[in-house]
């Protein structure tokens, strides 16, 4: 019964099997292996973008990070929702590598900005000149950090509003095949097609040991984001291991096929929850991410019996009433089965 994390979930048997192949003797480093050459035609045509510049990163937090700083200069602000991955759970990864851009967080209910609160972010920013950060980049998050879905309308709003404004726009996609299967639409349509410069493509959450993929759209931007990969420590002198991974991630469309598992599994779940009468869901389930509140009593009941999640967004006191209300995130993914599901709902009976 674990629904901890997606990150927690094993690497798909078709990912491995393409790590172990790579392992065979010798070849380029650094991304100049046959396999990115194969990678990189894969994700053109999936993003139906011939001339996108694609490249292999360990880590989301690297993915981001490095897109960002690409996108944004020391003296400009980032503009992200206030509960967005880079805002909460990022250590300022992205302050670090932008060598100190602010991130100007906006409001919205469910961790989704809305466009007047965008808009007043914007006019507010750079009024005085030379004494205000000025304005630099949009970063949104899909699936966002309360497991909602912003829809392509609101993603081509809120993006229409950046570039009118002179700001570049990036999309934090660590779940991004989770909210195209939710969207039902295209990888062309979730991002360039809505306004977006760059994404951070996440496979480490969808079936894969530790691989993202940052494109950029305009390959202009490519040279730079090569030098600040380098000078970052995230380029990889075995590539092959980051390549072989998402290689064998988009054979056969086998990325979408496990986020298609993880958010049905999430959908279930929820569906299942709502049965009874204590669990309170905090926000919708639109993917693969549960976030609800039940007494501590039940939490306890819980614990005792193995079931593994997290509290959200922090640990409880050790001590309180039984009846007091406890919020937790729950997080299925591509390996979550129909067994576990009915044995964590058997610990609320």
């Amino acid at each position: 019964m674990f629904f901890a994390s997606d990150n927690s979930s094993p690497a798909h048997p078709n990912v491995m099997e393409a790590l172990v192949n790579a392992n065979k003797g010798y070849t380029s480093g650094y991304g100049d292996e046959e396999a990115m050459d194969g990678v990189r035609k894969n994700i053109r045509e999936l993003f139906e973008a011939p001339d996108a510049a694609v490249y292999l990163v360990a880590t989301g937090t690297a993915a981001n990070a490095l897109a960002l700083a690409t996108l944004t200069k020391p003296w400009e602000t980032i503009f992200c929702h206030r509960n967005s991955h880079i805002e909460e759970d990022e250590c300022g990864a992205p302050e670090f590598y932008t060598h100190g851009s602010k991130l100007t967080l906006v409001d919205g209910s469910d961790a989704m900005m809305t466009p007047d609160n965008l808009q007043t972010a914007i006019d507010y920013t750079g009024r005085i000149g030379v004494h205000n950060v000025q304005r630099g980049s949009l970063s949104i998050t899909n699936v966002t950090e309360f497991g909602t879905v912003y829809s392509l309308e609101k993603i081509q709003s809120l993006t229409k509003q950046a570039h009118e404004s002179g700001i570049k726009t990036h999309l934090d996609g660590a779940r991004f095949a989770n909210a195209m299967v939710a969207l039902d639409c295209t990888p062309a349509q979730l991002t360039w097609k809505s306004g977006i410069d760059v994404v951070s493509f996440g496979g480490t959450k969808n079936g894969c040991l530790g691989v993202e993929a940052v494109i950029f759209f305009d390959p202009q931007m490519a040279w730079e984001f090569e030098l600040r990969r380098k000078r970052g420590g995230h380029l990889f002198s075995k590539h092959r291991v980051l390549s072989a991974q998402m290689e064998g991630y988009l054979a056969d469309e086998l990325w979408i096929n496990l986020a298609r598992q993880a958010n049905q599994a999430g959908q279930k779940l929820a569906a299942e929850l709502s049965k009874f009468s204590e669990i309170e869901f905090i926000h919708p389930t639109h993917a693969n991410l549960i976030f609800a509140s039940w007494s501590r009593s039940t939490h306890e009941k819980l614990a005792a019996k193995g079931a593994k999640y997290n509290y959200w967004p922090a640990d409880p006191t050790s001590t309180g009433s039984p009846e007091e209300k406890i919020s937790a995130r729950l997080a299925c993914s591509w390996s979550t089965t129909d067994t576990e599901i009915a044995q964590l709902l058997s610990c609320f009976s």
